[in-house]
């Protein structure tokens, strides 16, 4: 599946890849150009609110997320296990996306007993750390306008960088040999500029923007040229937003 290109110009064109860090949101903004994706900035932001309004200002075009969009009421997502099947040896990476009910707990207690009232399993602590930062994208999709719902996709970095690469990455990207593997992709649209330890943004951690930086790499070639997007998933939860994982 491939994304339609916008009405502008390639040279006006802005995209965003964006992770989830200690601090908020790493936003990495890219632009669409003839020769392939160029870095413009990483930062962190606190909050995402200030980027969507960019979309629907039509300055973003497209918002590559690394964070569930649409959640299911009573079980896993399609999304998610046709993720984790495409990604073979990096499956344990795509963490299941909570059930809506959990966005109302108060403490991982309550997140289980609810997780398991609606669709018969708990919820790992893990998942319970990103509620908060789930929760904010909700309330923002929610009630956004079309044009965002439509611009902002949900991605997973490791399917991005298997698409950067011959599949998926051989070794956990928190390893040594990980995050060479992971660069080595990167570096042919990223210079070193952005992937040095030394640029890293206070507030995040190096992984963190090295998956922001694959996200606005893909979203732009979904946009330009470059391998072809691969959708994971396609249904709608209950308030329309599509649970879809994009790569």
């Amino acid at each position: 599946m491939t994304a339609a290109a916008p009405t502008r110009s390639n040279s006006e064109v802005i995209v965003a890849g964006v992770d989830g860090c200690r601090a908020g949101w790493v936003v990495a903004l890219a632009e669409v150009t003839a020769d392939g994706p160029v870095v413009r900035s990483v930062t962190v932001e606190p909050l995402l609110g200030p980027l969507l309004d960019r979309v629907g200002g039509g300055e973003v075009h497209v918002v590559a997320l690394d964070m569930p969009v649409g959640l299911s009421t009573d079980g896993p997502r399609e999304a998610d296990r046709a993720t984790r099947a495409v990604l073979g040896p990096r499956r344990s990476s795509v963490f299941p996306a909570p059930v809506r009910a959990v966005l109302g707990a108060s403490d991982h207690a309550d997140a289980v007993a609810r997780s398991r009232a609606a669709c018969g399993a708990g919820i790992p602590v893990q998942a319970w750390h990103l509620v908060p930062k789930i929760r904010e994208v909700d309330d923002l999709l929610r009630g956004a306008s079309p044009e965002v719902r439509s611009a902002v996709r949900e991605t997973h970095p490791e399917l991005a960088f298997s698409l950067l690469g011959d599949g998926p990455c051989n070794h956990p990207k928190r390893t040594v040999a990980g995050r060479r593997e992971r660069l080595a992709r990167l570096r042919p649209w990223v210079s070193d500029r952005w992937t040095a330890p030394s640029r890293t943004p206070v507030g995040a951690a190096r992984d963190d923007v090295l998956d922001a930086l694959v996200l606005a790499v893909r979203a732009a070639q979904w946009l330009g040229s470059g391998p072809e997007a691969s959708v994971c998933g396609g249904e709608a939860d209950q308030y329309g937003l599509r649970m879809q994982i994009w790569g």
